[in-house]
């Protein structure tokens, strides 16, 4: 009994539309990450690279200790952190961008602008009242 009402309440929960929203957002968001981790590294980094002389970022570390036979290297892979903070800077340059654009396009709706106009009764009583305080 207990299993069938936590089963009815889990199925409740899942399909609250926020939820789906969510898992949406999470699917899509996850892709888009993986397409500017390509450009990132497969376009942006190897432009830069060049431009800095041939320079491939992902190689760039600091040995700590030397690979031995007995105990693997240990190194700093501050290249691989660099190319990840371009990848960051990208994806939120991105989503700030998307959602710049989401809300244009929601002060510009339909509804709004009816909700921002005013109807021509409020106009005269606007009217009316203005000039019954200038007397």
């Amino acid at each position: 009994m207990e299993v069938k009402k936590l089963f009815k309440d889990f199925r409740n929960f899942a399909v609250k539309g926020n939820v789906l929203d969510l898992a949406i957002g999470v699917i899509i968001g996850g892709a888009f990450g993986k397409i500017v981790t390509s450009l990132v590294n497969d376009i942006i980094m190897p432009i830069l690279g060049l431009v800095l002389g041939g320079l491939n970022f992902s190689y760039l570390k600091l040995v700590i200790r030397k690979a031995s036979p007995s105990n693997p290297g240990l190194t700093i892979n501050y290249g691989q952190f660099i190319q990840a903070i371009i990848d960051f800077l990208i994806v939120s340059i991105s989503i700030f961008l998307f959602i710049r654009l989401i809300e244009k396009f929601k002060k510009n709706s339909p509804e709004e602008e009816l909700l921002q106009k005013t109807s021509r009764e409020e106009e005269l009583l606007t009217e009316i009242r203005d000039l019954l305080k200038n007397k």
